[in-house]
């Protein structure tokens, strides 16, 4: 419980102390107008209140990753609370913060034109169809998912195919919507529902369940059942996304930059944003430990059920919370992944009006674009159904990639502004050498041996970092 309860305040005070940093260094301007007044189409571009957009991102980002990806980490062992806590502050969070105030600063543009115009336009048509592509799996993922949850909620009273149909159909309304109509009204239950389910499991782990595995010199290592196939580097730093740093957080950061109404709310919105994910993160991977007598009892019985996170959930959900406190933290569970596939195909929609300068103010503009998405992700949902796990695998690597581009995108432009680079530059380092010998050693990917994986996706980093100081050298003794 000792390194739980260490890793909890370490992600709160860094909130204030690192995050405080951050925003000093981008130095947000209170005068400065914002697009949601500047740019207003009632529309995409809506001032609305601070604490508004705060649960709006939250829920945005939160996906399924905090908690099915905590838990496929914790198999890990305790090591996991280290990459959540470090990889938060020092990761997710300032990729998150930095890429919603260049947003911001730049019209509230999608993220593939602010990695495009940091790393040229050749990037920037693949980054178009690559975070396309993405947000498109993302919407998949998160179709099936919650219409399984909901599914087992009603006892089969429900069928799965209607639950998939109902959730689509809200997609759609959510896409199509102004933001502040459906989102904007719909999200505090949901809010309720996630924060219930959190601060629940928090509660009953505090006080009557403290058994878990410690982090000392002896657990510290990889401790999954299945080392020898699966390293923790890069394996667990894939599993853990959500909980820890996601490139799909920074698509979904421009739709609350066009209607923030003050720049200096940025570190409460974004940052902030993440490292209450991480939380979230750190409390579903200890559950996982904790529930179990610690981690050996927690690997017996992912093995005698198939390695379900899902399974994990339900059972900890009725045991601490009762049926009814589980009905919630259930619904909680179905609540972020809905609250981000949402989003997510409103994000497509407006990458695809930024790649064609259609404005999105009339109805029939949006409905032009958001039907071939839709129905495309239905076609992908038919396919899915015998080979949903291998698309999970690859929108898992594909999301950890476009964090890459976009710590590198951010690089650059600190670089440019002359502001300390080095915030963004360690974190797409590390991230860099994770996608690239991932694919390597991955059997989605590559297969080839762990040793010659690790010396393959060590070499890709170096050579962006040689290229990265090529691009910036010009700017050396440029004064701002």
């Amino acid at each position: 419980m000792f390194t739980f309860l260490a890793a909890l305040a370490f992600m709160t005070a860094m909130y204030f102390v690192y995050g405080k940093y951050v925003d000093r260094v981008f130095a947000p301007d209170a005068s400065r107008p914002t697009p949601a007044t500047t740019l207003f189409d009632g529309v995409d571009y809506v001032p609305m209140s601070n604490k508004k957009i705060f649960l709006i991102q939250f829920l945005n980002i939160a996906g399924l990753g905090p908690i099915f990806g905590a838990i496929m980490g914790a198999m890990y062992g305790p090591v996991v609370f280290l990459w959540i806590a470090f990889g938060t502050i020092f990761g997710g969070a300032v990729h998150d913060y930095l890429s919603g105030m260049i947003s911001l600063r730049s019209d509230g543009k999608s993220l593939p034109e602010i990695i495009g115009d940091q790393l040229g336009l050749s990037v920037k048509q693949v980054m178009r169809l690559f975070t396309i592509i993405l947000m498109i799996l993302v919407g998949v993922v998160f179709v099936s998912g919650p219409a399984d949850l909901l599914t087992k909620l009603t006892g089969g009273a429900i069928d799965y195919r209607l639950w998939i149909a109902i959730i689509l159909c809200y997609y759609i309304a959510a896409t199509l919507f102004p933001v502040d109509k459906i989102i904007g009204r719909i999200y505090p239950l949901f809010g309720f529902a996630l924060l219930f389910m959190a601060a629940g499991i928090l509660t009953a782990m505090l006080f009557h369940h403290r058994d878990m595995t410690e982090l000392t010199w002896d657990t510290l290592g990889n401790r999954h059942p299945a080392a020898a196939s699966l390293p923790l580097l890069p394996m667990l730093f894939i599993s853990v996304a959500c909980g820890a740093i996601s490139g799909f957080h920074a698509t979904q950061s421009p739709l609350m930059a066009r209607c923030m109404k003050n720049e200096t709310a940025g570190r409460k919105i974004f940052f902030g944003a993440m490292v209450a994910e991480g939380i979230v993160a750190m409390i579903w991977a200890a559950a996982a430990m904790a529930f179990f007598k610690g981690l050996d009892g927690f690997h017996a019985f992912m093995e005698t059920n198939n390695n379900s996170a899902a399974v994990v959930v339900d059972k900890i959900s009725h045991d601490w919370l009762g049926a009814a406190g589980a009905i919630l933290a259930l619904l909680g569970v179905v609540a972020a992944p809905i609250t981000s596939a949402d989003t997510a195909f409103r994000s497509a929609r407006l990458i695809i009006a930024d790649i064609l300068r259609y404005p999105q103010k009339r109805l029939k503009n949006r409905i032009v674009i958001s039907a071939p998405l839709f129905a495309l992700c239905f076609v992908l949902l038919l396919l899915s159904q015998k080979s949903f796990d291998i698309i999970w695998r690859y929108f898992a690597w594909s999301n950890q990639t476009l964090a890459v581009f976009t710590l590198w995108a951010i690089t650059v432009y600190l670089a440019k502004e002359h502001k300390n680079y080095l915030l963004t530059l360690i974190p797409a380092l590390f991230m860099t050498l994770v996608c690239s010998t991932y694919i390597l050693i991955a059997k989605e990917g590559f297969s080839l041996p762990h040793t010659l994986s690790y010396a393959l996706g060590g070499g890709v980093t170096l050579l962006l970092l040689w290229l990265f100081f090529k691009k910036i050298k010009p700017l050396r003794g440029m004064k701002r």
